[in-house]
């Protein structure tokens, strides 16, 4: 079958990790697909996907006539609308979102949880939607000792015991309470990700006063090491140097770097919310994301006991073989076969 994979609607800030790590490893994966025929003009396609999904702007442009199907990844903005303004002209284009969702053959999305919510949110019926998993990327690995421990922890002044944070700095995430928990467990805090780095931004916008909390009360505090982007190539062996990585979110659609800590090793401790829980299963500890004393607590625990430490590490390494871009594409062209069987009504 011709599939065409729509990438007009990524532009620079979904490059690096997220939406576009998720286009590109589809898109090569898909290569690989025996019975897939990758196009680059949508009206040479069976099937036409959109890789992406804003709520709040017109992405979506779907003409009709056309076999189509969209990825989208969650809905926390709808889940905690107080923090993700969305503005007269958001709220518009929502409306037209939500509508052009109704022309979709499927929607293809990353977990049950997040499953439930497109139902709950975007009036989608529930057997339009497939749930296909993510998965970290091939360079995400266990790597054996060498010179290299010491040259990454110098070029990037590393501490020698330290709770590692891959990612974003919207409110969901839980800077404050995971900086705050390490404060109590006594652990230098490293943060991975681009927006984490950055001070030139406006402080007063709604989406951003967490953060701008978040810089005001732990921004010159030394054990808080903010390292900005960081080139994979790097970032395996930081999660290889981390005594323990920390996903504190209040809430996720997936939690794609807790899958990549696990694949290198580390061991894991996360909050006790629905999508984390659905992924990590066993291989981690759980915490309250809205009690930094328990997650202090949870960051001791596996910090301070060796034996738990390595038990979760070999935990996360097996558990994370249930996860690849194989069989995401795999998957994905199981969808792309189903609808190809069904009549348009």
């Amino acid at each position: 079958m011709k599939v065409f994979i729509d990438e007009q609607v990524l532009n620079i800030r979904h490059t690096i990790r997220g939406i576009g790590v998720y286009t590109r490893n589809l898109v090569d994966a898909l290569k690989k697909q025996k019975d897939i025929v990758l196009v680059s003009d949508g009206r040479a396609a069976d099937i036409i996907h959109y890789p992406y999904f804003d709520l709040f702007f017109s992405t979506l442009k779907v003409q009709g006539g056309e076999k189509t199907i969209v990825t989208i990844y969650d809905t926390i903005p709808l889940i905690y609308p107080q923090h993700y303004p969305s503005g007269i002209k958001g709220k518009l284009n929502f409306i037209r979102q939500k509508k052009a969702l109704q022309k979709i053959d499927a929607v293809v999305t990353i977990s049950e949880t997040s499953k439930k919510d497109i139902v709950r949110f975007l009036d989608v019926p529930q057997e339009k939607i497939y749930t296909v998993y993510l998965a970290p990327g091939a360079i995400f690995r266990k790597v054996e000792g060498g010179k290299w421990k010491v040259e990454v922890a110098k070029r990037y002044a590393l501490p020698e015991r330290f709770v590692l944070y891959v990612g974003d700095v919207n409110y969901n995430k839980n800077l404050s309470g995971l900086a705050q928990a390490c404060v109590l467990a006594k652990l230098p805090l490293v943060i991975v990700g681009k927006q984490a780095a950055t001070a030139e931004f406006d402080k007063q916008h709604l989406e951003n006063r967490p953060f701008a909390s978040f810089l005001e009360k732990y921004g010159g505090n030394s054990n808080i090491r903010r390292l900005g982007f960081v080139p994979d190539e790097d970032l395996v062996l930081i999660y290889n140097l981390a005594t323990v990585y920390c996903q504190p979110s209040f809430y996720e659609g997936f939690g794609l770097p807790v899958l990549e800590a696990m694949a290198c090793g580390c061991p894991v401790v996360a909050s006790r919310t629905q999508a984390l829980v659905e992924i990590c299963g066993d291989s981690a500890l759980f915490a309250d994301p809205k009690d930094p004393r328990d997650i202090a607590v949870k960051i001791k625990t596996v910090s301070g006991n060796r034996k738990l430490a390595s038990s979760l590490g070999r935990s996360g390494i097996e558990k994370v073989k249930q996860f690849s871009w194989e069989k995401l594409a795999y998957e994905t062209t199981k969808v792309y076969t189903t609808i190809l069987k069904q009549n348009r009504h």
